[in-house]
């Protein structure tokens, strides 16, 4: 259930940074995970090599989720042109779909998270794990990466 709420803070972080540009084209996806990037080694100390590594975990983690993301709006269409019809069967149908989507997001972003965390020197997890949510803002980047996966 954290990991749930932690995903949540993510996608709310990612969209406060989008609106603080301000009106206009949001943020692509290479600046918010620099940005991303940038805020977790200001707090943790990051070396270049963990900056790098870490570039790359959710750069693969952005890129493995665009589907997703695709399959997700096409799914919210679907499901309010279901809701305008009142088709319950479809609404259930549709409503699956959509549990299962997210939940391939979630794996996504937990696996993300675990290949950072694996990156972390001691010193570093301790001080992640301090962070609120696994990290200032929320936790995780691009995607939603979040702190799910050690049962916190």
């Amino acid at each position: 259930m954290r990991s749930e709420f932690r995903l949540a803070a993510v996608f709310a972080a990612l969209c406060a940074a989008a609106l603080a540009q301000g009106p206009g084209t949001p943020p692509d996806p290479a600046t918010m995970i620099a940005n991303r990037v940038n805020m977790l080694a200001a707090q943790l100390g990051l070396t270049d090599a963990q900056k790098t590594s870490a570039t790359t975990i959710y750069t693969n983690a952005f890129t493995a989720a665009e589907s997703i993301r695709s399959s997700l709006q096409a799914n919210r269409t679907s499901l309010e042109t279901a809701v305008q019809k009142n088709d319950t069967a479809s609404i259930d149908q549709l409503a699956a779909t959509f549990g299962t989507l997210q939940g391939q997001l979630t794996a996504i972003n937990s696996k993300a998270d675990a290949a950072f965390y694996a990156i972390l020197t001691a010193t570093q997890k301790t001080a992640y794990d301090a962070m609120p949510h696994g990290g200032p803002g929320g936790p995780g980047g691009p995607g939603g990466m979040m702190r799910g996966r050690r049962g916190q």
